[in-house]
């Protein structure tokens, strides 16, 4: 689960996801990457990119 990993970590995660779309990759795709990167199941990233996107976690809180 997603809680299991540290704040600090699920950030990153969440970066890298708005990274990997800022560059163009649609949203699966991005997911499938930072899920490689980080070792982790896209369906981990997508609940830490809704966490994200909740929270307004940066860049989004700029």
């Amino acid at each position: 689960m997603a809680t299991t990993i540290p704040v600090g970590r699920r950030r990153e995660v969440f970066a890298a996801l708005v990274a990997a779309q800022d560059t163009g990759l649609d949203v699966a795709a991005s997911r499938k990457q930072v899920a490689a990167q980080f070792a982790l199941t896209a369906k981990t990233v997508e609940k830490i990119e809704k966490e994200g996107l909740e929270a307004d976690w940066p860049p989004f809180d700029e």
